[in-house]
């Protein structure tokens, strides 16, 4: 995958986005992420690339022409790619989800633009394919946003991971959140680790983690049990688990 990013603050990606699963990726040659500070292609002599905006307002605006012209300066330099998805970052688009990674991850090449100060000019945005954010609040800027977002998508493209198995189980990808994990000692400070688990049954051990992704789903996000396709068996767990909750509540 070819990752290229827009920012005024390149150096912000030179750390983070060499280290654990991301620049393993990169070692590997799985993942080449290029980063372009878009004030390079300022045609202004200050290399401003904020303006005022047209009608009064607090704050300042991305103008279009610097970004315009990086896009045009990645576009040529990414020929033999396709031209993917465009991603800008904005508090008004998509909030982000594990849905949203997962098809990003099937993509060739993602472009990212961070946006910074008040906002972008309205016509920044003819660029893209997606407007998205990273939830209900406002950052100084796209950077953060973005980093994230590539850790998610990235982490999901084939071979990054060492167990092919730990995607597809994480939290959000089934719908549900991850069950409950252990690993030795068996018994740490009289925390003991659930006997199923012990046992070497690995149909049972299924069933329980189903049970506890379910539980666990009900007692902390209840409102992705409406979004996802639930089985009779997920319906016949579920019922225990209510029955479960309502006697602990008696005791």
């Amino acid at each position: 995958m070819k990752i290229d990013i827009l920012s005024l603050f390149p150096d912000m990606f030179s750390g983070p986005m060499h280290e654990s699963i991301v620049g393993k990726a990169i070692e590997d040659h799985l993942l080449d992420i290029d980063v372009t500070n878009f004030r390079d292609y300022s045609s202004n002599k200050h290399n401003n690339v904020d303006d005022y905006p047209y009608g009064g307002g607090a704050g300042m605006l991305l103008q279009p022409q610097p970004i315009f012209d990086a896009m045009a300066a990645i576009d040529e330099k990414n020929q033999q790619l396709p031209k993917g998805r465009v991603i800008i970052l904005d508090p008004g688009g998509k909030p982000f989800n594990q849905k949203m990674a997962e098809n990003f991850a099937s993509e060739s090449h993602l472009t990212f633009i961070c946006g910074h100060y008040e906002g972008y000019d309205e016509r920044i945005k003819t660029l893209a394919t997606d407007e998205v954010s990273l939830g209900d609040y406002v950052l100084t800027g796209g950077e953060l946003a973005a980093m994230v977002m590539i850790d998610a998508t990235v982490r999901l493209l084939p071979g990054v991971l060492g167990n092919e198995e730990s995607a597809p189980g994480d939290s959000f990808s089934t719908g549900l959140l991850e069950y409950p994990q252990y690993s030795r000692p068996a018994d740490f400070r009289g925390m003991q680790v659930p006997e199923v688990l012990l046992n070497g049954n690995h149909q049972l051990i299924a069933q329980w983690r189903r049970k506890q992704a379910l539980k666990r789903t009900l007692q902390k996000r209840p409102d992705l049990l409406d979004k996802i396709k639930l089985d009779r068996k997920d319906f016949e767990l579920l019922e225990e688990i209510k029955l479960e909750f309502s006697d602990d509540t008696d005791d």
